[in-house]
């Protein structure tokens, strides 16, 4: 969900904006309420985060072994006794 924020705030606040980007947020500049702009994490950058959580998994399954998740049948059978 993307935050609102004013264009004075937004033009003030810029730094603290951008960091707030790059960890994965969004925000929508209004002025005088209106919407007119999205701040939003680039492509590159959402295409980078996402290659590093894979990268995260591989490592955890090599340094955990895979992890056995019940089936959608068992867990709503488990749910009946």
């Amino acid at each position: 969900m993307k935050k609102e924020i004013g264009s004075y705030e937004a033009k003030t606040k810029l730094p603290e904006l951008l960091r707030q980007v790059k960890k994965g947020k969004s925000f929508t500049i209004t002025n005088r309420g209106e919407p007119v702009a999205d701040l939003v994490p680039s492509e590159d950058a959402r295409l980078k985060q996402q290659a590093e959580a894979v990268e995260a998994m591989k490592e955890f399954i090599r340094k955990h072994g895979r992890i056995k998740v019940p089936s959608i049948k068992a867990l709503i059978e488990e749910g009946r006794d």
